[in-house]
């Protein structure tokens, strides 16, 4: 499948949904009438009903002397100009008697997908949305305890999590800008609560939006391609950065950071495919990471990236 068959989907105004990996090379496109058929299931739910479950994710995940080691390779990068964000992430093993299944119906999240019996998302982090000729981008960067005193007004006021925020929102403007006129930043840096296992955890975002026309159907592929790979699961320049992450994180992240969306004849609704449990011959992988800027703390990255993986 290629961004050119995207664009006919789009001409012929045919629903489906899309999902690519966070390379932008392994693309896939299902009609929505032929989900079933494909063992494939989705659901976006802006304002969906928390459901209670116990959290059965026992975590294992890399150590952290390990992962330091990476991450003194991103600031020296940093130190060097190539990067000055990059989005470093890790797999940790995890254990529970959930199978795949399982884990998509009880997850509480405004975007899910399970593809079959490989992987499952759980994703609070918009990518795109585009209605009628209007684009938006929703970066999310920033996340603390909900259950800190002050919470809000501290990671408000975090100079690191100010900084990283502002590059990626820079970066995101700048993609937008490929695809779309008028851009600008319609909301900066607005908090928002959600549900993480056994806590809470209060994420910043922003919202860009732009102008891509009204024949933007049956341009869909194009402006899929030009955004790919998210800019808040990667880093800025963008280019380096990919290149320093195919040089330190050790694996392959496949769907983990890509993206899914669905395309309805009218609208196209997206996420970053982040909280991500992956099926693998040794078991249940969990992907998860964060933003590395000059200003980061190892110690801190590590325990942030652990305390994503959890089951929503």
């Amino acid at each position: 499948m290629t961004f050119d068959d995207i664009n006919s989907f789009g001409k012929r105004r045919e629903p489906f949904l899309f999902i690519s990996d966070f390379k932008a090379q392994n693309l896939k496109v299902i009609p929505l009438g032929k989900l079933e058929a494909n063992d494939v299931e989705f659901c976006i739910d802006e304002n969906y009903q928390v459901k209670e479950h116990v959290d059965f994710l026992e975590k294992n995940g890399v150590d952290f002397n390990e992962y330091k080691k990476k991450f003194d390779f991103v600031i020296e990068k940093i130190k060097a100009g190539e990067t000055y964000l990059l989005n470093l992430t890790q797999p940790s093993f995890i254990k529970t008697q959930l199978t795949l299944k399982e884990i998509f119906k009880c997850a509480n999240a405004h975007y899910k997908l399970r593809y079959k019996d490989e992987f499952v998302c759980f994703s609070p982090e918009k990518f795109i949305q585009i209605s009628e000729s209007k684009i938006s981008t929703f970066p999310m960067k920033g996340t603390i305890d909900a259950s800190i005193l002050n919470a809000k007004e501290i990671i408000l006021a975090n100079q690191k999590e100010m900084a990283e925020h502002v590059m990626v929102v820079d970066l995101l403007r700048n993609d937008l800008s490929i695809v779309a006129k008028e851009v600008r930043v319609e909301d900066f840096r607005y908090v928002h609560e959600i549900d993480a296992g056994s806590k809470k955890l209060l994420h910043v975002s922003s919202h860009i939006s732009g102008d891509v026309g009204s024949d933007w159907h049956e341009k869909i592929g194009d402006i899929l391609n030009s955004l790919l790979p998210a800019g808040s699961i990667s880093g800025a320049p963008k280019k380096s950065t990919l290149d320093i992450i195919n040089q330190i994180e050790g694996y392959e992240r496949g769907y983990f950071s890509g993206v899914f969306g669905v395309y309805d004849g009218k609208t196209f609704d997206s996420a970053v495919m982040i909280r991500f449990v992956q099926n693998s011959k040794d078991g249940y992988i969990y992907k998860s990471g964060g933003g590395i800027t000059i200003d980061s703390d190892a110690k801190s990255e590590y325990d942030e990236l652990l305390d994503k993986v959890y089951l929503p």
